[in-house]
């Protein structure tokens, strides 16, 4: 039987190097699987070769440079996108319980997502009912429309920037996509403990 705590929720956090999928690549992501009441169930990591054909963003590049180590953390050991799709989809199924992709925010994530999963690989992040075989459940979560739900900020401002901290578990926004999505994970059990008035 299916409850409404069998969810395994794939909290991912990427680095590009530029806004848009296809001219500019994914050069890094890290999911944190976690469930409603904290219980981690695995993390993946992994750096991405570029997109053939594409190039960095110059104001992205740019915008690198304010950030720390970031984009060597972003660019240090490629691996051959379809190799590391290949992997993150494996993992991803083997993960307990429904499926549910997470992300702050999903519209800009997600998109990204989408665009590398259906490019490399025979899913997509959100399935229609003509795709019989899925990778996730449901539509995805954004965490920034969720957490102004939970504290009625408006959506724009509902961010690391302003969210206390310890709802992130204290782990530093860094724009290393690791810690961005063990954040972002902490974020997510602090939010449904929020919700659900535990």
């Amino acid at each position: 039987m299916i409850t409404s705590d069998d969810w395994t929720y794939v909290v991912t956090d990427i680095e590009t190097d530029g806004p848009w999928p296809g001219p500019n690549s994914m050069r890094s992501f890290a999911s944190v699987a976690v469930t409603a009441v904290g219980e981690q169930l695995g993390v993946f990591e992994a750096v991405l070769e570029p997109l053939p054909g594409a190039a960095p963003n110059p104001d992205t590049l740019a915008w690198f440079q304010t950030q720390g180590d970031a984009w060597a953390a972003a660019t240090t050991g490629q691996r051959p996108i379809p190799e590391v799709l290949a992997d993150f989809t494996a993992w991803v199924g083997g993960l307990p319980g429904r499926r549910m992709f997470a992300a702050c925010p999903i519209a800009f994530d997600g998109t990204w997502f989408d665009y590398y999963l259906r490019r490399y690989t025979s899913y997509g992040l959100a399935q229609g009912p003509y795709e019989a075989e899925r990778l996730f459940d449901g539509p995805g979560l954004c965490l920034r429309s969720y957490a102004a739900a939970v504290t009625g900020l408006p959506v724009a401002d509902a961010g690391p920037e302003t969210l206390p901290p310890d709802w992130f578990g204290d782990v530093p926004h860094t724009h290393r996509a690791i810690d961005d999505a063990l954040g972002y994970a902490n974020l997510l059990v602090e939010l449904f403990r929020r919700s659900s008035g535990r």
